[in-house]
């Protein structure tokens, strides 16, 4: 009886062992993807902090500066709470700069 807990012990351990060795993994990953994406964020902050007189910044522009693509882009400039123009063209601004408008009744 005392072989079969040595077993299940062994089994537990190993398991634990490898779940932390694949924890590891991820995030020796991750780590250079999670700074580069700070970097960008920052970049983009700077931006949109001066975006001009209208207030909005080109994607053309935004991406073309943090080296992302457009979807990259979006996904950051999302997480900055900013927004894109419902007019159809490509800019964006924070979402506190450019709120929403009242929908028409």
């Amino acid at each position: 009886m005392e072989g079969f807990w040595l077993g299940i012990l062994g089994s537990v351990v190993g398991s634990a062992v490898t779940l932390a060795g694949q924890f590891a993994k991820h995030r020796w990953e991750t780590g250079k993807s999670r700074l580069q994406n700070e970097k960008r964020k920052a970049l983009l902050k700077q931006m949109l902090d001066k975006a001009g007189r209208d207030g909005w910044r080109k994607m053309e522009t935004l991406s073309g500066v943090i080296g992302a693509s457009r979807e990259e882009t979006a996904q950051l400039l999302i997480e900055l709470d900013a927004r894109s123009s419902e007019s159809g063209t490509d800019v964006w601004a924070y979402v506190a700069n450019q709120p929403l408008p009242e929908p028409s009744k």
